[in-house]
């Protein structure tokens, strides 16, 4: 009798387990909305309490398309969602909501942590994480396309989750014409700061290999890659040391020394790193170990041993996460957050490699330009 018990109960945990396996969210793996029709007041500026982790990228011709999430009910929840807004006369005025990601509304799917890039084929790409909570490890990286990104109201590819992870910084284009993404399991998982290329021009992806982050000093990997002269190539990661990690790899990514500090001072929060058409690295980060302030740009004409120039962004207190891109011309666009959940203010820089290297801003200069503000 008792045995017979034993069993039962053995038999009941079993069910219950799989009942619990089988009732598992999923939800984060479907397709989100995608809302291109005059996004309704829900998701414009008075609906937003919080809003910040900016990305930006300029067409073939000009247009400047920006992106960052937003949540109506003031945090990083069920709620986020990502949006876009566009400019055609190069930054002087921006629309409203062109473009929106969200998965379902209220939850408890969440769109965040977006990027858009300009490939080299001259369509843009916006890359977003999609999961349920926080958990980097299940989370996944989606992508769309669109092939007339010249036009203010353009038509966009359908929804693609292409990897494992998130990633919320700009790809590299490799030597080899292989695309590369920075894409982290932020601090579940070993070698967590992966790369995952593309080697037939994004129609598929692969992780090649990944960076081991010693545990300690995780904060969220949020890594770019530089390819070196050398061809090996160099990883930059955040971290909560008060220094940027470094790691290379000489096998084109396969595998990576194991990431300790750099000499590169920097609190923990996202940085931007970028070779310009000179040959020369751009770094912006801020110029401290600790505050999300003094946002400054600097230069490097060796491979980032040594940086000099730096040219102030903007010195307040909570501007953060710079992402940006140069243009043809060589003026070079920085997009960045403050106070996400207080201003919740978007901004842009515009400045030229001469601007850094002087450490003063030109009469085309422009600082502190104003994007998106929400209000309530």
């Amino acid at each position: 009798m008792k045995l017979t018990t034993f069993f039962r109960t053995l038999l009941s945990i079993a069910f219950f387990a799989s009942v619990t396996v089988a009732q598992e969210d999923q939800s984060f793996l479907k397709p989100p909305q995608i809302v291109t029709n005059s996004p309704g007041s829900e998701y414009q500026e008075a609906a937003r309490k919080f809003q910040g982790i900016p990305s930006l990228a300029r067409s073939p011709k000009g247009r400047l398309w920006a992106v960052w999430y937003a949540s109506a009910t003031g945090g990083e929840d069920q709620n986020n969602y990502v949006v876009a807004v566009t400019s055609g006369d190069d930054g002087e005025t921006w629309s409203k909501a062109a473009l929106v990601i969200d998965p379902d509304g209220d939850g408890p799917v969440r769109a965040f942590d977006p990027e858009i890039w300009l490939d080299p084929l001259g369509r843009i790409w916006v890359f977003w994480a999609q999961s349920i909570g926080h958990e980097g490890s299940v989370s996944g990286v989606w992508a769309m396309t669109t092939e007339n990104p010249d036009d203010a109201e353009p038509k966009w590819s359908a929804p693609r989750r292409l990897t494992d992870g998130i990633m919320m910084c700009k790809p590299t284009v490799l030597s080899t014409k292989e695309w590369a993404l920075p894409v982290s399991t932020w601090r579940k998982t070993d070698n967590s700061a992966r790369i995952v290329v593309s080697s037939d021009q994004g129609k598929t992806w692969s992780v090649r290999g990944g960076c081991q982050i010693p545990p300690k000093m995780r904060a969220f990997d949020e890594h770019m890659i530089i390819e070196r002269n050398d061809d090996s190539l160099w990883l930059l990661a955040r971290s909560n040391t008060g220094f940027l990690l470094e790691s290379t790899s000489v096998d084109r990514g396969k595998t990576w020394t194991v990431a300790q500090p750099s000499d590169i001072p920097h609190p923990s929060a996202r940085f931007f790193i970028h070779r310009l058409a000179s040959g020369k690295l751009l770094l912006v980060k801020h110029h401290n170990t600790k505050g999300r302030n003094k946002l400054t740009a600097l230069l490097s004409s060796d491979e980032g041993k040594t940086w000099s120039g730096g040219l102030l962004l903007d010195e307040r207190s909570t501007v953060s996460y710079p992402d940006g891109v140069q243009a043809d011309d060589g003026s070079i666009y920085i997009i960045y957050d403050r106070n996400r959940t207080k201003e919740r203010q978007i901004y842009m820089a515009v400045f030229s490699e001469e601007d850094v290297a002087s450490g003063k801003p030109s009469g085309k200069t422009r600082l502190r330009v104003l994007i998106n503000q929400a209000s309530e």
